[in-house]
């Protein structure tokens, strides 16, 4: 088989066989004169795929796993040490949100919003998310960096970025009802009571899209203790304590 020249090198025909034809040929020698500046090996079919794989999937569904679960514990004390204090003289997230945020948007009614103009107070700042995604990456980079996994580190920077993206829509979801397809879902239906019940409660569900961290760092509450004018609509579970059916029989 001739050798295939790509960016100036050279590829033999022992390091393109398994494949056949003159164009998987040339396409084989582009991928692997693609990838060779990353490290991959350029004799092999067999090692470039297994290599690919490991570099492409596996390294960085492992990140992207692990970086999920961290930014659940990540986004819990974001919430609670930073949104619902000041920390060290620093006031601006704990004005944002627990003065402004929480005053607008209460457990009842206003729980939806009601008038046009606080719609601005739902989202967060335009530049939280790269903020909050590049302080989140710190500890990961730290880590991964050192051993060279760089396709670990960028399944975690996926996860980060994809979970600040869902955190921000499914917030804006909560508060500004639509009727859309993901209100419709029942995953969305239990998050919004979880996070209906953080309006009244303020010290409880922290978490907005994985409450692994209210599971594990004994913050998580399914019902209020009592009974509470709360907000209603198709995507909002009852909260309510649970009434037993011998209270319900004697009433």
């Amino acid at each position: 088989m001739k050798e295939v020249r790509c960016g100036g090198r050279m590829f033999s025909g022992a390091a393109m066989s398994g494949y056949s034809g003159k164009y998987c040929c040339r396409s084989a020698a582009l991928v692997v004169c693609f990838l060779h500046p990353f490290g991959f090996p350029a004799e092999g079919h067999r090692e470039l795929l297994s290599t690919m794989l490991e570099h492409l999937l596996f390294w960085p569904a492992i990140g992207f796993a692990i970086g999920v679960v961290f930014a659940s514990f990540f986004e819990w004390a974001l919430h609670r040490y930073f949104m619902h204090r000041p920390f060290a003289g620093w006031e601006y997230p704990f004005q944002a949100h627990a003065v402004v945020h929480h005053h607008v948007f209460k457990a009842d009614h206003t729980y939806h919003l009601v008038n046009e103009k606080d719609k601005k107070t739902i989202p967060m700042a335009w530049w939280n998310g790269p903020a909050i995604v590049a302080v989140g990456m710190l500890p990961t980079l730290a880590v991964t960096l050192p051993f060279g996994r760089w396709d670990m580190a960028m399944g975690t920077l996926i996860s980060f970025i994809s979970y600040f993206a869902a955190y921000e829509y499914m917030h804006w979801c909560m508060h500004l009802p639509k009727a859309r397809r993901v209100e419709k879902s029942w995953v969305f239906y239990r998050l919004n009571g979880h996070h209906l019940l953080h309006h009244r409660y303020m010290h409880k569900n922290f978490n907005v899209v994985m409450p692994v961290a209210d599971l594990c760092l004994g913050t998580l509450l399914l019902r209020s203790k009592i009974k509470f004018p709360q907000a209603r609509g198709a995507a909002v579970p009852d909260v309510q304590p649970k009434v037993s059916k011998a209270a319900m029989a004697s009433s």
